[in-house]
């Protein structure tokens, strides 16, 4: 049988244009049914000037992608899917910014569909950004993990900033376990389970335009007890635990600054999670009473698989106020996103370290912030636009790998390139 490909005129089908591929006659055919957006603006920037709009939807059983860049043009099979929409916009005082929305598990039905998206412009933050986040380690050449993982930040302005002050925070929220909270205050602020934060008293920890500042799990020469790992004890700070468990004992490096402990999930040691967590950074108003004032309650239902009994569950957590993040990066397992765990004006993506939790590859592999340019201070200028889909190179070398040439797997090969980015060799 020949293969047949037509499409019918939309005036035949009332407005509807439907596309059909027949591999035989008893195919079904595939129809194509129109979308309606409707872009609700932000307030500030309502009198913007459009200059450009990207219309992005992705089949979430399919993993099939369709791009428009005219809303009067979308058409979709039936299915589920994420929807980003992005515009490059002109505020009224001539400059020139971003904006952003996302819709995830939205159902496109046959007949007509019209949707409703509330867009977010692109935060402007004159601090510091998330360049790196090596979350999943080292191993020795047997296999056993090795606890050398950091955060790195950068300076992507023309002027020194300093990370006084700041902390990061791990998501309490799983990027691969969606649950409904009740109450649900993601538009409002970011659930967390983790948060420590550069002590100093404004001006101890300066940051010079395109330096990065260095936030280390354990601030040690960890070639000493693995020689397929590298050296971090020049990081500027290291987080530190005081374990309540004998057998769990943090290590200090004394010459390197503790970061203040405000919370942890964990009574002994403090560990990334490794693929399943946004991780971010914030300026926190209140330290000194976060853990009285942010105290988060909710009830989630959870469903047993083996027997289908519904439970309802209670959670207890702490809440960052999303005006207070400065940046943040959701970080998914590969095959197992599930959704993002902050809001959509924070990060309207995701990105990735491992394929699964039982991703042995994910070792030696960071997320990093893409490169733009070379700016012509000869600082790299690092690409942020509150996308980590797009910010960040997923699954690469670490940099402290590059930058030691030191092992980039089990194998103890070594590494023998330099990059911005992960992807961008350095000059």
């Amino acid at each position: 049988m020949k293969i047949t490909k037509f499409i019918l005129a939309a005036a035949l089908l009332g407005g509807m244009t439907a596309g059909l591929t027949s591999c035989s006659d008893d195919d079904a055919p595939i129809v194509y049914y129109p979308v309606s957006l409707n872009i609700t603006l932000p307030e500030e920037i309502t009198d913007a000037e459009i200059l450009s709009e990207e219309y992005t939807f992705v089949n979430v059983s399919t993993n099939q992608v369709k791009t428009f860049t005219n809303k009067s043009d979308i058409e979709l099979v039936p299915g589920l899917y994420n929807i980003t929409y992005t515009a490059q916009v002109r505020l009224s005082n001539g400059a020139e910014s971003t904006m952003r929305a996302m819709k995830q598990n939205v159902e496109i039905r046959s007949g007509e569909n019209n949707i409703e998206l509330t867009a977010y412009n692109t935060i402007e933050s004159d601090d510091l950004i998330i360049a790196e986040v090596f979350n999943t380690g080292t191993t020795t050449s047997a296999g056993a993990q090795i606890r050398d993982t950091y955060i790195k930040l950068y300076n992507n302005t023309d002027h020194v900033l300093y990370a006084d002050g700041i902390s990061f925070f791990e998501s309490d929220f799983s990027t691969a376990q969606k649950y409904t909270y009740d109450p649900d205050i993601m538009d409002e602020a970011v659930v967390i389970r983790t948060l420590f934060t550069v002590p100093g008293n404004g001006t101890q920890f300066p940051v010079q335009p395109g330096e990065y500042f260095l936030i280390a799990d354990r601030a040690n020469n960890n070639k000493l007890t693995n020689d397929l790992s590298f050296d971090l004890t020049h990081a500027d700070v290291e987080w530190y635990d005081v374990s309540n468990v004998a057998s769990q004992q943090d290590t200090d490096n004394p010459d390197v600054p503790n970061m203040d402990k405000i919370y942890s999930y964990s009574n002994s040691i403090t560990i990334l999670d490794q693929g399943q967590r946004a991780i971010g950074i914030a300026r926190v108003s209140n330290p000194e009473t976060f853990t009285t004032d942010n105290v988060y309650k909710a009830t989630y239902e959870l469903t047993i698989p083996a027997t289908g009994a519904v439970l309802t569950m209670n959670k207890t957590g702490y809440y960052i106020p999303n005006n207070e993040v400065i940046d943040v990066v959701n970080i998914a397992l590969r095959d197992n996103y599930a959704w993002n765990v902050t809001s959509p004006a924070l990060d309207c993506g995701w990105t990735w370290v491992a394929t699964s939790s039982s991703d042995k590859t994910r070792f030696f592999h960071s997320v990093r912030r893409k490169m733009l340019y070379v700016n012509e201070a000869g600082n790299p200028v690092l690409k942020d636009t509150n996308n980590s889909t797009e910010d960040f190179n997923a699954f690469v070398t670490a940099s402290e790998i590059e930058l030691q040439g030191t092992a980039i797997n089990a194998d103890g090969t070594l590494c023998t390139t330099k990059t911005y980015d992960g992807v961008t060799p350095m000059q």
